[in-house]
């Protein structure tokens, strides 16, 4: 059996290398080459861009394989160029772009876009097809819809899968470097907006590869199925998502809870997930359902390991790919807020302190008898 992995460098890809290995597939993998890995020497690398569908088609040539997984590239472009090369595919996008007022992905602070959704949302639900998005949001849809009319028209077996925000050793975008950089920086007060009561669903890299490999496993089961993928045992605030990340470095911060409508509207010095006022949590009934999922690895567990693997492999400060974090690290700017919104925040509280509130005794609902009969 010959598998292809497309991308297989990153943090989700090379867990999923490994499971395809102990399966007993074949396995190559399609990807640049910018970013070259440690994998066992009997994977084949084939260097191509698959975000071009000539060089794509080109590097697939006549060669055919039993299942492909794509976890990078241009999904639009793998739906078409995979045709013919396989009878099977693997695909993924990220649900951030799909459900309306998650986020649009192409404006200038997005944060000032996001809109409530149901707490979990499932994967047919209305704002997955909603209007109101921007270009980039469409055409992830598109995407998927692709992949999908392919499947209704044979050319292979497909089935989706809608990311989180994924965390891990290795992550191309790790989120919680914010965290671990300002640690390192020595930096003692966070600003969490909203108290960082919001849930956000993540999914350790491990968890993730372990729900494409149950869809390998299950090739009749998840044909033609778009799956929700994320950590299923505990879904965390960005708050407690801060303190564990903190916590595996025996790092501790003061939070600074500003609330979301005393915040500037272009506010972006904190953690990107911290800026989402609104809950975005995915429903995993269906794959727990129909494939059986599991997390392998708990969410702490996890968090750990992206903590220290963080601590000891740091990203460039003023790098590109901090850059891509869209988290300035700009300290002054922090102190300054907070120190207004502290001094502001002492006055406002002794005004409310001082304001008279009406005077209300709690009684326990229930009847409590003194003695048998007593029907009070």
């Amino acid at each position: 059996m010959k598998a292809l992995v497309i991308g297989g460098t990153g943090a989700t890809g090379i867990p999923l290398v490994g499971g395809l290995l102990e399966r007993g597939y074949e396995v190559a993998i399609l990807h640049r080459g910018v970013h070259e890995v440690e994998l066992p020497p009997e994977v084949e690398h084939i260097h191509a861009d698959p975000h071009w569908l000539e060089s794509f088609s080109e590097a697939l040539a006549d060669r055919h394989f039993d299942v492909i997984v794509g976890v990078y590239g241009r999904l639009r472009v793998t739906a078409e160029a995979v045709k013919g090369h396989t009878a099977r595919l693997i695909s993924v996008g990220g649900a951030i772009a799909i459900y309306k007022g998650w986020m649009r992905i192409t404006e200038r602070h997005p944060q000032q876009w996001f809109e409530v959704s149901p707490v979990p949302i499932q994967e047919n639900h209305a704002l997955a097809t909603a209007a109101g998005v921007d270009r980039f949001n469409e055409r992830a849809r598109e995407a998927e819809r692709a992949v999908m009319q392919a499947h209704q028209e044979k050319h292979y077996n497909a089935t989706h899968f809608r990311y989180p925000t994924v965390y891990g050793p290795r992550n191309v975008s790790p989120q919680e470097w914010s965290i671990v950089r300002r640690i390192r920086d020595g930096r003692r007060r966070i600003i969490v907006p909203g108290g960082g009561r919001t849930l956000v669903s993540r999914g350790f890299a491990e968890n993730v590869a372990h729900g494409l490999l149950l869809a390998v496993d299950n090739p009749e089961a998840s044909a033609g199925q778009v799956y929700n993928i994320a950590d299923e045992s505990l879904t965390l605030t960005n708050g407690e998502w801060i303190r564990l990340v903190a916590r595996a470095l025996n790092h501790e911060f003061e939070f600074v809870e500003i609330p979301f409508d005393m915040l500037p509207p272009a506010f972006a010095d904190a953690p990107a997930p911290t800026l989402f006022p609104y809950h975005q949590v995915m429903d995993l009934s269906k794959i727990k359902q129909q494939l059986g999922y599991r997390d392998i690895v708990g969410v702490e567990q996890g968090m750990e390991l992206t903590a220290r693997w963080l601590s000891q492999n740091p990203l460039e400060p003023g790098g590109e790919v901090e850059q891509l974090l869209g988290d300035p690290f700009n300290y002054e700017a922090e102190d300054r807020l907070i120190e207004a919104y502290c001094s502001g925040a002492a006055v406002l509280r002794r005004r409310l302190l001082s304001t008279p509130v009406s005077d209300v005794r709690f009684e326990h609902p229930y009847a409590h008898p003194k003695k048998p009969g007593d029907l009070r």
